[in-house]
């Protein structure tokens, strides 16, 4: 029996595909990343169809390359080397919602839509990044470490323990869910550091180039009793890092980003251009958007004071500053713009990333707040050299940690269709990268053509992450030609 014979022996041949057409929507995604068809795509139904898969595949040296979402931006899932597509979007069970710790464990393949929907029947909900497509898989987003819109530090790390295959094959539990007698031991996988090896970090941000997580526990919270959506029109974004710095370490709020004119447009627009370019020639160059809650207990005294302590450092120490329940001139904006922090990108509509022009490449870091309006001026200025207008850069900064730093990020949009301006779209990703990494940009997740440009600025750290490698991966089989491998 051949090697497809018996992959398809494994997941059925219901679920086993080397038709063309079907492996061609694996070959690209919403990033300028060059295609790469696999040879076969095979859907597992859970963790044992998963091993064996690996373990065949290890035995052949056969490039895998793990997917759990439908929902691509990154060319992360796009295979390098040809090889199997090791499809989990039928791994979509919700195994257990855990009120008393505050967890849910759930597969790689449950979506946004899903998981939100089954939560808020139970009263809770996933701390999430910002506006996720509704068919893309949670548990890849929490990998690839996307920010959340909440930074309250309770939720800096929301992953707790995981199931792993290793590239070997061998199935691998972290932290207390690898005790006997889990999921019903007593710690049921709430904490991620033990009694067993906490290998957690090992896996954030490696592509699948490390092994397949198969499941996770999440932590979750109750939705809130009460909300207060508050917003700021900002120019100065030196003197708005500077408020920030007064009252998140302080614990006030829950949600809080800022969105210049560009991206916030194309968020409320909702992919009509005549509305688009009404918003963003209207609003204000940025919008801090901040939300206040209320929780399970005494949900009034906890909005009165935190509005009662803004109301203090804004008028003592921020005069020039207005935050209000609305931005002016947008009456009913928090009606529209919380229910948007708080579900996922609908389903049936196009995500605003690609409304505009059909696609767009992002580039985002981390750095101080106190540097974030250097780099906006770094990004314009090597932007205004490719000949991409300033006033057409979406830009979205993400406090985290209370402010201790933060993330910029800068989309630019683009027509998938125009050969040549996607080329051009990836030279500026390409420059740009090379310019915010020379002024100290750190980048945690360097995708494509970046990851060369950062692994060379980490020499030591690049020599351990292969050693690494090649321990776990001896044979190099999963997602051959990300990171530095």
């Amino acid at each position: 029996m051949d090697v497809k014979s018996k992959l398809s022996a494994i997941v059925g041949e219901d679920h086993f595909s080397e038709d063309p057409s079907e492996l061609q929507a694996y070959a690209s995604d919403h990033s300028t990343a060059p295609p790469g068809a696999p040879a076969c795509v095979v859907r597992p139904a859970g963790s044992e169809e998963v091993s064996q898969i690996i373990k065949i595949c290890n035995e052949n040296s056969i490039p895998v390359v793990p997917c759990s979402s439908k929902i691509h931006f990154f060319g992360a899932t796009i295979p390098k080397q040809g090889g199997v597509i090791l499809d989990m979007t039928r791994m979509d069970t919700i195994f257990e919602i855990d009120a008393e710790n505050r967890r849910v464990r759930f597969e790689a393949g449950v979506t946004w839509e899903k998981l939100t929907r089954e939560l808020e029947k139970e009263g809770f909900r996933v701390i999430m990044p910002l506006t996720p497509p509704a068919q893309r898989s949670v548990l890849t987003d929490f990998m690839e470490r996307e920010e959340p819109t909440n930074q309250v530090y309770d939720y800096g790390e929301p992953l707790e323990a995981m199931e792993v295959v290793w590239p070997t094959g061998e199935i691998f539990r972290m932290g207390s869910a690898s005790v006997d007698g889990y999921p019903n031991s007593m710690a049921k996988g709430a904490n991620p550091s033990g009694p067993g090896l906490d290998f957690y970090r090992f896996f954030q941000c490696a592509q699948g180039t490390m092994g397949v997580v198969t499941w996770t526990n999440l932590k979750i919270e109750s939705i809130p009793k009460m909300d207060k959506i508050l917003f700021a029109p900002i120019d100065d974004l030196d003197r708005v890092m500077e408020f920030l710095h007064r009252i998140l370490p302080r614990r006030i709020g829950q949600e809080v980003l800022l969105l210049n004119h560009v991206d916030l447009a194309a968020m409320l627009s909702e992919g009509r251009p005549d509305d688009f370019q009404k918003l963003s020639d209207s609003l204000p160059p940025w919008s801090l958007i901040l939300v206040i809650s209320g929780l399970l207990r005494r949900p009034e005294e906890k909005i009165a004071y935190e509005m009662n302590f803004l109301a203090e450092v804004l008028k003592n120490e921020f005069p020039d500053l207005t935050l209000g329940e609305n931005l002016p001139g947008f009456p009913g904006l928090r009606n529209r713009l919380l229910p948007m922090l708080r579900k996922p990108w609908p389903a049936d509509k196009p995500h605003w990333r690609t409304t505009l022009k059909g696609a767009s490449q992002s580039l985002f870091f981390h750095t101080r707040p106190l540097m974030a309006a250097q780099f906006v001026d770094l990004v314009e200025a090597v932007a205004w050299e490719h000949g991409y207008p300033a006033s057409e850069i979406g830009m979205y900064i993400q406090p985290i940690e209370h402010n201790r730093a933060c993330r910029p990020e800068f989309t630019f949009f683009y027509d998938p269709k125009d050969e040549e301006e996607k080329d051009a779209i990836r030279c500026l990703h390409r420059d740009l990268a090379k310019a915010c990494l020379n002024e100290g940009a750190v980048f945690t997740r360097p995708y494509g053509e970046l990851a060369p440009i950062v692994y060379e600025k980490a020499a030591s750290y690049t020599a351990h992450l292969k050693r690494l490698k090649k321990i776990f991966d001896p044979n190099n089989i999963m997602n051959p030609g990300n990171l530095c491998f």
